[in-house]
């Protein structure tokens, strides 16, 4: 008998595995990502993460109209019997958790409401449609009182290399992932080309930074600071996508935490720090205990699974 070691069996994501029923059901990338309301870059990601799980293309790219191939053929169909089985796993595991009904209030900051917290909700409401979701943006200063009073359940913070965080006294606090920050130059900038870029280099720059009363204001002040030179700032926006567009008309330069940037101007172009990386930390609060009630563990395990991803 062989001692070889055993040839690990493909794991495929639940989540994919949908995708990809759609996509097959649908016809195109564009009529799936209207179905499950995503966007066709986020259907085309977890399709190029599936065939990367399978180790075999699943859509024929080179035909007018979508097609599989024949391992996406199969893939489909064991799907199919897949997802069922979990549905109906799925249906009997919230009877007894709970999360046939019930509510799950939700706070966020702006830039993680636009991007991992909009995939977490879109994905909790197809699995838990009789959960009453609700969500709100706003600042982590605004709303974390308001977990400890019972008025939310789980909010969405930060904490920025070498700014005190807001404070989250006496509730618990998960770190989901470290969010770089990268610069923002005019895609004909003199630095455009380098591979990273350091503060010191754009001391004599006009700065693109938001509102004072934001941490991104005091972060790019005191980062700036540690680099010898006081940001000449010129222009304030809370808005990401507002700071993009002044920096692609040369209006200046900014600091973007890189989950801003997955929706990227293209007259803009956006590099790494040289030196000591800067990151803030997304961070999830919520009530000591509070992860024992059904929909905030299942809400937790949606988050810290889609981090992983990022």
């Amino acid at each position: 008998m062989s001692n070889s070691p055993r040839s690990r069996p493909p794991s495929f994501d639940v989540r994919r595995l949908t995708v990809l029923r759609e996509v097959a059901r649908r016809g195109s990338i564009v009529a799936a990502a209207d179905a499950l309301n995503f966007s066709s870059s986020a259907v085309s990601h977890h399709i190029r993460a599936l065939e990367a799980e399978a180790g075999a293309p699943l859509i024929e790219r080179e035909s007018r109209t979508l097609l599989l191939t024949n391992a996406g053929q199969v893939l489909v169909d064991h799907a199919e019997s897949v997802l069922a089985q979990l549905a109906d796993a799925e249906a009997e595991i919230k009877a007894i958790a709970g999360l046939g009904g019930g509510r799950l209030r939700l706070a966020t900051f702006r830039s993680a409401g636009e991007t991992i917290v909009a995939e977490a909700v879109t994905y909790f409401r197809h699995r838990f449609p009789d959960v009453r979701v609700s969500l709100r943006e706003g600042d982590p200063e605004e709303y974390l009182s308001l977990i400890k009073g019972d008025q939310l359940d789980i909010g969405l913070t930060y904490a920025y290399d070498r700014l005190r965080p807001p404070s989250a006294d006496g509730l618990e606090q998960v770190v989901l992932f470290e969010d770089p920050f990268w610069v923002a130059l005019p895609s004909d900038h003199r630095r455009a080309a380098d591979t990273c870029v350091r503060l010191e280099d754009l001391a004599v720059e006009t700065w693109i930074a938001s509102t004072r009363s934001s941490s991104v204001h005091r972060f790019t002040e005191k980062v700036c600071s540690d680099a010898g030179f006081a940001p000449r700032v010129r222009f304030e926006t809370d808005d990401y996508h507002v700071a993009q567009a002044l920096v692609a008309t040369g209006l200046g330069v900014a600091l973007l935490p890189r989950l801003a940037t997955r929706v990227r101007h293209p007259d803009v172009a956006v590099r790494p720090l040289g030196g000591v990386p800067l990151v803030r930390r997304i961070i999830a609060a919520h009530r000591p205990g509070g992860d024992r009630a059904p929909a905030v563990a299942a809400m937790m395990k949606v988050l810290t699974d889609l981090s992983a991803e990022l």
